[in-house]
């Protein structure tokens, strides 16, 4: 296998609420949760919160009972990637080669600072991002990018910890669960307990080629990750998207046709800028909903041709909302998806081809949004939903932080 340096992990420490407490001070010490857009639930919480037995995704009723002194917020992904931009900066001057996995984590190729070593290196890079940005981070450094996530996950918080030698990193293996591996959790660990394979060291140990019949290529790889052979690269330009995908919960579930219509709408509205951002066309739309008796739904479309316009999208989803509506069910949640996507390529025009009314529609509503906020000007089928509108923590979403590599 290829050598390389060494591989460092990034990993915020409670982000949410550490980037709350960037900009409201007095939350320092506090037991904070962070709620999801429509409050109904938290969604991240401080190390405090969570001593008190507050978990992540437990409604707000049940964890103010738990915690009735705790300060609980609604999120704000615009400022969170504020803030990790911010630390993506700070990475770019300490890493030649830097990958923005998420809006909390990254990778990156180590430098160790003049007279100083890997430990240092680590020490160097925990310690600049809490001097700049003010978030507090943990570090961790080893010879592959799986090695060092787990030494990151052992050292939190706040710490800064490089493990390179092999018999320091078979005590950390031996210690950890294999469902710390990324990617190893649920029916893969069900997989993997029949042989006997319980902590990261037994998956290390184990034969290969069993590891490769049971975990496909990519359990092979993490295989070879923990055996300390640099496989998975680091990233530091994200690959194309194969599905560009907008959705979410409603908050309030509905059965009322036109307020789902209003939510298709929206959430259109919101994939569309995800396509002319990627320049890319949709060759295909899928239309899923959830319903709150738990089963789902779903409809599938192809425009004419691959496109990234709204009218035209809007009529190839009308039916699949048709298809996927059950009439009295409460729906819960939605999501759209752009697939079969094509490279939006300069094209020689058809004898009907041309600009519309759907083009000139679209270019004032981009125009107007981008001088006056986004959602300033929108289809007015979204009137039912005013009352998302009116609340800014819903104009930014999580899958809205371009960039990152694992959405």
């Amino acid at each position: 296998m290829k050598r390389q340096g060494p591989i460092g992990h990034v990993d915020a420490d409670c982000y949410y609420v550490a980037a709350e407490r960037v900009r409201h001070a007095h939350l320092a010490g506090l037991p904070v949760g962070v709620l999801g857009n429509q409050g109904a639930c938290v969604i991240a919480k401080s190390y405090e919160m969570k001593a008190a037995g507050v978990g992540t995704g437990m409604p707000i009723w049940d964890a103010m009972a738990l915690c009735p002194e705790g300060v609980y917020v609604k999120r704000d992904f615009r400022w969170y990637e504020v803030l990790s931009r911010l630390m993506l900066e700070t990475m770019r001057e300490l890493s030649p080669k830097v990958e923005y996995y998420s809006i909390d984590e990254f990778y990156f190729e180590v430098v160790s600072p003049r007279g100083g070593d890997d430990q240092e290196a680590a020490r160097l890079v925990r310690d600049r991002i809490m001097e700049r940005v003010r978030v507090p981070v943990t570090v961790g450094i080893a010879r592959t990018r799986t090695l060092a996530k787990l030494i990151s996950d052992a050292a939190k918080p706040f710490g800064a910890r490089a493990v390179l030698d092999p018999a320091a990193e078979h005590a950390l293996l031996a210690a950890r669960p294999v469902t710390d591996v990324t990617g190893i959790a649920g029916r893969r660990e069900r997989l993997l307990l029949p042989r006997g394979i319980r902590t990261c060291l037994d998956l290390a140990r184990a034969d290969r080629r069993i590891i490769r019949r049971v975990l496909t290529a990519s359990g092979e790889a993490l295989w070879w990750e923990l055996n300390g052979d640099p496989v998975i690269p680091i990233n530091a330009q994200r690959t194309p998207h194969k599905v560009l995908s907008r959705g979410g919960s409603f908050g309030a579930p509905t059965g009322r046709p036109e307020v789902l219509w209003a939510w298709l709408v929206r959430n259109l509205e919101r994939l569309v800028e995800e396509l002319a951002f990627h320049r890319v066309l949709a060759g295909r739309v899928a239309f899923w909903v959830g319903y709150r008796d738990g089963h789902a739904s779903e409809g599938r479309a192809t425009p004419g041709v691959p496109t990234d316009r709204f009218d035209v999208l809007l009529d190839a989803l009308r039916p699949c909302l048709r298809r996927a509506w059950v009439p009295g069910a409460m729906a819960a949640r939605m999501h759209l998806f752009a697939e079969d996507l094509r490279p939006h390529l300069p094209r020689h025009l058809g004898l009907f081809d041309g600009t519309g009314p759907g083009d000139a529609a679209t270019a004032v509503k981009r125009a107007v949004n981008d001088r006056h906020g986004r959602f300033a000007l929108r289809s007015g089928a979204t009137l039912p939903l005013g009352p998302i509108y009116a609340d800014r923590a819903n104009g930014h979403d999580i899958c809205d932080v371009r960039g990152k590599t694992c959405f």
